[in-house]
Formats: structure tokens, C-alpha cells, sequence
């Protein structure tokens, strides 16, 4: 079944669509945010200056020269000194190298909008969809958004899809799921093997096009090979799959807005944007002052870190009316779950991509869905706590 936009298109113009208000509101910076543009958080003994409202934030995303990602291993909070040995490329690179790094990359995350590779997304949703509503019951993460997102990757890199069967058992997380040391010294191994693979028998996926790719007149080293696959791997894994699991546990909770979904398959786009909004799983993400900053009455000093807090930007009153109510025609909804300025998301297409999909197909393909148990992931810091997930969601699909 496919779904068709509904002719009550007035249904839309005269705002008469139902919004819904979140069971929890998942929103520990409203308060320090409404009293500040940033409060003070220890994390890992430092004391990092988060920056709260949605203006002050996208106003410092786009400051490279005072807010710098030149950074390796500290651009994550909690850092990642522990995990892995590389600078994730493009990530921790600041202007003007930055836009070589991107450009020599960017291709790949634009696959998701070459309708060849779009087809085979959407073929591995119905998969997904189709053995959970013939089980009696599956755990929505390991069962369906992990997979999902391990799959996928497959179509982004250009790999084969076998490769996704390593990739489902390192977890959510690959630095943060058991021994994060292991597993990060596990994917540079790997990696390492796959380049040296794709030396021996080149073709046109990720790991073939960086061995061949062409850097200002040279070749790229083993450690920025290794960067970029560092990030591709770890960086857009429990984004991903967080996001994915969330949305299936809204419809569950909320099959009033799956059935307005059906009715309305033109608000898909927005409703998958307003998912992003409220679900972000990333709290923020690190900045390093490279001189000693001010930042909003807070003193950094030279070297030390201010965090970017897309999550509470994501919920500022000041921009998205009714912040903690899904309404899955807002518009416009300037969110900042991937990021702003020259550092934003690589991966958003490819994530816009698989939630759009995901939306429609469960619209189209499954009637009710049915939590049966849940374990719920939380981040809990010295200063707050803050859910970004579920390391379980058993549930039961009935289809259509």
C-alpha cells in the first residue's frame, strides 16, 4: 500500500491538525536557559560553559575563529582520548582546510538522493517492517534500528551489504557499548583492512575513492583515511538509531498522529523534521577557545572547551512555539539537530532519507504498535540527566 495525499487539503490551511504533547519533556536546560544564555557543567573534572538559547548557539557555530573545531578527540563531550588515535575528518578540521576535506567526501552523503540508492532504502524499511509484523514480538533496537542503520551505511559507502553484519554487532554505540578502548582499537583495525582491501581491488566505494582521492596535489595519509572512516562509522551509528527507535515508540504511544500521517502523507517531510527537533540524541558537541574567551560571563581559558547545546536550542520558547508539543506540520522549524555553519551534518540527507522513508512505511504498512516492555538510555551528567534513547524497546507490530 501506498499512500496518496488526501484531497482535505483545508484540513491543513486551517490549522486544524492535531498536535500532541510529549509524555515527558525531556528538556533539563529549560530552567538554566531561561535564566542565561549559558550555565556552567562539569564533565569528565572539566568545567565547560554550555550554550543554551538557540541565537547564542548558532551565532557560536558559525565563530570558527573564536569557537574552533581544530581539536582531534576533543570536538565530542565527553571527549574521546581513550577510544580512538585519529582526527575525524571533516569534522575537527577548522576553514580554510575544511572545505577540501568535506568536498573529497561529499559525494557519498549525497547518495541518498540518487533515486537507484533511495529504492533500496526504502526496500530495506519494508524488510524491516514486514519480520516484525510477522514476529510475535522484536526488540526495536537490536531488531530493527540497528540493522537499519547498519544496512544502510552499506548503500551510503557503496560496500557490500555483507559488510553490515559486522557492523550490527558492535551496538549502538561503538566507543560508548561495552569496552570502548577494544571496540575503538577493533574499527582502526578493521578500517585499516578494508583500505588495504580496496588497494588490492579498487572499485567506487568510500574506502577505493579516498585511496585514489586527490588532496591539494597529494594523497591522503593512512591516519586521514582512518579519520574519515572513524566518522563515518561512530559518527551518524547511535544518531541514527536512537532517532528511529523514537519515532517508532511515538507512533506507539500516539496512533492518532500515525492515522493523521496516513491522512496527510504531504506532512511527512515536517513531521520527520520535527522528530529531529525533539528526539536529538546528541546533547551538544565541543568547541575549543583558542584564547581565552568570555562566553556569556563564563571565562574559558586559552585551550578549554565550550559546548554547543543543540538539544536545548532545539526546545527554545523564544523560537519554536509550544517547543515541547509535536506538531508535525511545524513550519518553519529552523532546528539545529544538525548542526549550523560550516560544520553542519554531513550525514543529513542520508538521515532525512531513512526517517522519511521510515515514516511513511509505517504509515503504510503497519496499524498499531504495541509496547510490551523498555529500558530507557540515559545520559547522566554531574549537572543534569537526560534521556537520548532506549537500550531496549520490546514491542509488537500489527500490520495493515
Amino acid at each position: 500500500m501506498t499512500l496518496t495525499a488526501s484531497s482535505s487539503k483545508s484540513h491543513l490551511k486551517n490549522n486544524h491538525l492535531p498536535h500532541f504533547c510529549m509524555p515527558d519533556i525531556n528538556d533539563p536546560f529549560r530552567e538554566a536557559r531561561a535564566k542565561c544564555p549559558a550555565f556552567a557543567a562539569e564533565h569528565q573534572g572539566e568545567t565547560i560553559p554550555m550554550i543554551l538559547r538557540h541565537k547564542e548557539v548558532r551565532k557560536a557555530a558559525k565563530d570558527w575563529k573564536t569557537f574552533s573545531s581544530d581539536a582531534p578527540r576533543r570536538v565530542p563531550i565527553p571527549s574521546e582520548e581513550d577510544v580512538r588515535t585519529v582526527r575525524q575528518y571533516p569534522l575537527e578540521v577548522d576553514p580554510p582546510e575544511h572545505s577540501a576535506y568535506r568536498k573529497l567526501v561529499e559525494p557519498f552523503f549525497l547518495r541518498p538522493k540518487d533515486p537507484e540508492v533511495l529504492k533500496k532504502i526504502h526496500s530495506l524499511i519494508d524488510r524491516l517492517i514486514d519480520r516484525a509484523v510477522q514476529a510475535e514480538q522484536i526488540d526495536i533496537v537490536t531488531d530493527f534500528s540497528i540493522p537499519l542503520q547498519s544496512y544502510a551505511l552499506t548503500y551510503l559507502l557503496n560496500v557490500d551489504e555483507k559488510e553490515a553484519e559486522l557492523w550490527i554487532s558492535w551496538g549502538i554505540h561503538v566507543f560508548k557499548d561495552g569496552d570502548g578502548k577494544s571496540k575503538g582499537a577493533f574499527m582502526e583495525s578493521y578500517c585499516q583492512e578494508m583500505f588495504e582491501a580496496a588497494e588490492k581491488h579498487p572499485g567506487e566505494d568510500f574506502f577505493s575513492t579516498l585511496n585514489q582521492a586527490d588532496l591539494n596535489g597529494r594523497q591522503l595519509t593512512l591516519e586521514e583515511k582512518l579519520g574519515y572512516a572513524n566518522i563515518a562509522f561512530a559518527g551518524g551509528r547511535d544518531t541514527i538509531i536512537h532517532t528511529a527507535t523514537r519515532i517508532l515508540k511515538y507512533f506507539a504511544e500516539n496512533p492518532k498522529a500515525l492515522q493523521c500521517i496516513r491522512e496527510h502523507p504531504e506532512m511527512i517531510n515536517t513531521a520527520a523534521e520535527e522528530f529531529f527537533r525533539l528526539f536529538i540524541p546528541l546533547t551538544h558537541i565541543g568547541r575549543v577557545c583558542p584564547v581565552q574567551t568570555d562566553v556569556h560571563g563564563h571565562q574559558v581559558e586559552a585551550g578549554g572547551r565550550v559546548s554547543l547545546a543543540w538539544s536545548s536550542a532545539n526546545r527554545d520558547p523564544e523560537v519554536f512555539e509550544d517547543p515541547n508539543t509535536a506538531k508535525l506540520d511545524r513550519k518553519p522549524n529552523p532546528h539545529v539537530a544538525f548542526g549550523f555553519g560550516v560544520h553542519n551534518c554531513l550525514g543529513q540527507h542520508h538521515a532525512r532519507a531513512l526517517m522519511r522513508g521510515l515514516i511513511e512505511r509505517i504509515a503504510s504498512k503497519v496499524a498499531a504498535i504495541e509496547v510490551i516492555d523498555q529500558t530507557e538510555l540515559l545520559e547522566q551528567e554531574k549537572d543534569y540527566t537526560r534521556k537520548v534513547g532506549y537500550e531496549q524497546l520490546q514491542a509488537k507490530f500489527t500490520g495493515r
